[in-house]
């Protein structure tokens, strides 16, 4: 793989990773009339939970559903000029121009993982997956080194169910400079297991899944992925390595291949459930960046609020209000689904 890194009109970085590694070429200037990043946002602490609310009043003004020709993220070609400056590209990675995070505070990067308009991550061949995988750990031990930077959350948010504005195929990294509520209640949890068991809580997670196999959807020689065994949402699925590693970082070549492969398939089946694409969050739970490594366990979350072919699950009053979900659909009959899905 090639990294090349270059500035954009406004001052924002931007990284191509190429799979050629003669691509030297990435020389292209963005000449667009830019002002500089002016966004502004600010942490905030609910005094009831403790909980970190981040307020990005700017991104109100951010790029809403513009159609294909208009796309921000397609590769600049003559006569449209857009945050790629360059005519193609493989995977790029830049600073958001309307970010969660700004003025010191954490940090927005988005990721585009093909200049294909049309595409999706599930059309990608496990070459172009494993260079994203490549961008997503590059960016996470940079991401890393920077003062404030707690923990880096790589996500893929799709569909317009899901609220995506941006139909091109991306993702983000976001850089909280605050440990997450979720990540907080696993590391929690994983203490607790281990002072009272002596063995990571994931780690024995996947070994029960591997006895019981009835919620296994897709395996490799060092991945598995599998339907949690307390799904939360209809289409619900975890992909988790077969050793305890704390970030993407530490991943090796031969699970970083496997992955590509293993992935590929949960989505596939994942768009071949009703017949159309499917909805979804994936996200990527890393270790904090300054505490808890050895307690947290590297893995891939994803989740759609599709329930039906033609029915949504909305977070009403037990979820929003709660944060308890009702599920109409078991683990088990959630992995059969996907299991039957081509």
């Amino acid at each position: 793989m090639n990294k090349t890194v270059r500035r954009l009109a406004d001052g924002r970085r931007i990284t191509y990773y190429d799979e050629d590694p003669r691509a030297h070429g990435r020389t292209a200037s963005d000449t667009r009339n830019l002002p500089h990043v002016t966004a502004t946002s600010e942490v905030r602490r609910d005094p009831l939970t403790g909980e970190d609310v981040v307020i990005a009043a700017h991104r109100q003004t951010r790029t809403y559903k513009p159609p294909a020709d208009l796309c921000p993220l397609c590769p600049t070609a003559p006569g449209r000029l857009t945050e790629v400056p360059e005519r193609d590209y493989d995977v790029v990675v830049f600073d958001n121009r309307f970010p969660a995070f700004s003025g010191g505070t954490g940090h927005a990067d988005v990721v585009c993982f093909t200049s294909d308009h049309h595409s999706s991550f599930a059309e990608l061949s496990p070459r172009r997956v494993r260079t994203v995988l490549e961008a997503l750990a590059d960016r996470t031990a940079e991401l890393s080194t920077r003062d404030g930077v707690e923990q880096v959350f790589p996500f893929e948010n799709r569909g317009e169910e899901i609220g995506v504005t941006l139909h091109h195929p991306h993702g983000q990294i976001y850089a909280y400079p605050f440990v997450p509520p979720r990540t907080e209640r696993m590391l929690t949890t994983a203490r607790t297991h281990y002072a009272e068991h002596g063995t990571h809580v994931l780690g024995d997670v996947l070994a029960d899944e591997h006895a019981d196999r009835r919620r296994i959807v897709a395996q490799g020689e060092h991945w598995t992925a599998f339907v949690p065994p307390a799904a939360r949402w209809p289409v619900h699925v975890l992909v988790v390595p077969h050793r305890q590693v704390a970030d993407l970082t530490e991943l090796s070549t031969p699970e970083r291949d496997d992955f590509a492969e293993v992935y590929l398939s949960v989505l596939r089946r994942c768009d071949a459930l009703y017949d159309r694409p499917l909805p979804y969050v994936a996200g990527w739970h890393q270790a904090p960046v300054h505490r808890d490594r050895d307690l947290a366990w590297l893995h891939l979350e994803l989740f759609s609020i599709r329930r039906a072919e033609d029915k949504l699950k909305y977070l009403a009053g037990s979820e929003s209000g709660m944060a308890v979900w009702i599920n109409d659909s078991t683990p088990e009959q959630i992995a059969d689904k996907l299991r039957a899905a081509r």
